[in-house]
């Protein structure tokens, strides 16, 4: 399971969405996630959806890698959906006890579930087609106006570039430490949830020790390599935004005032 956790890494491609500026990138998804949030009849839906198809495609991402990457969210996606059915006030076509599933439960629980999958692909592309320093580069690019109010922009595009770094690594000394415990007589996948919570404290300590001894040593190589913020920074690959980062801008912007449109005129 902690193998199919996918967030944070990156696959190198020569793709059309590879080649895309990453502030580009970066304001594209913002984009897409408005427009998700912004449409509301299932032919909007439909619309996103074939939009991400074609994104997915464009970039050469592997369809597996994207399910792969939903497999360990499933619970929390189903868990949502069912909240959506029993909770969301209508008509009641089924009724047992307290609970009622209404037909506007069924739809709501519907579209909850279409737009958070496409919600999490669509993230998900983001940074399988875009390396940690360039997602840093272009987050310090983009804050760099609030540089004027004194607002940490190189600090805190740092901070979720390494973030984002350590996801991958951190999951894989989980999974070497589950191991290690298993090999040792430790049961993870059987008893009641309770049980199977108290069995994963013993993960906790040492995995929290490596993160820890991690951190200390990224410290002491960025001193050692006498790092002092953004002040006096350069860059070996400078970010330069050419047509096709406007024209598909340009795009995304398009993509939410049609969504808006098919929300007013198409049912």
């Amino acid at each position: 399971m902690l193998k199919d956790i996918t967030l944070g890494q990156y696959f190198p491609g020569a793709s059309f969405v590879h080649r895309l500026d990453p502030r580009g990138k970066l304001a594209l998804t913002v984009l897409y996630i408005a427009a998700l949030f912004t449409a509301k009849s299932w032919s909007a839906y439909a619309f996103m959806f074939a939009l991400l198809v074609m994104c997915v495609a464009v970039s050469r991402t592997p369809i597996k890698t994207l399910l792969r990457g939903l497999r360990p969210i499933v619970v929390v996606i189903a868990i949502t959906a069912v909240l959506n059915v029993f909770f969301t006030p209508g008509e009641p076509i089924f009724t047992l006890w307290i609970l009622k599933i209404s037909r506007e439960g069924l739809t709501q629980a519907g579209k909850m579930l279409i737009r958070l999958v496409m919600l999490i692909c669509g993230t998900f592309l983001l940074t399988y087609t875009t390396s940690p320093l360039a997602l840093t580069d272009a987050i310090e690019s983009l804050l760099n106006p609030l540089k004027k109010i004194r607002f940490p922009a190189h600090e805190l595009a740092m901070m979720m570039s390494i973030a984002l770094r350590f996801i991958p690594t951190l999951i894989e000394e989980t999974d070497k430490i589950m191991s290690a415990q298993k090999a040792r007589g430790a049961d993870f996948e059987t008893g009641s949830i309770i049980k199977r919570a108290k069995a994963l404290l013993p993960i906790l300590v040492p995995l929290f020790v490596s993160a820890f001894r991690r951190a200390d040593e990224l410290a002491e190589a960025m001193e050692a390599r006498c790092y002092h913020g953004g002040e006096g920074r350069t860059r070996m690959k400078q970010l330069h935004a050419v047509l096709r980062d406007y024209a598909t801008l340009a795009g995304g912007i398009a993509v939410v005032a049609a969504v808006v449109v098919i929300n007013r005129f198409l049912p």
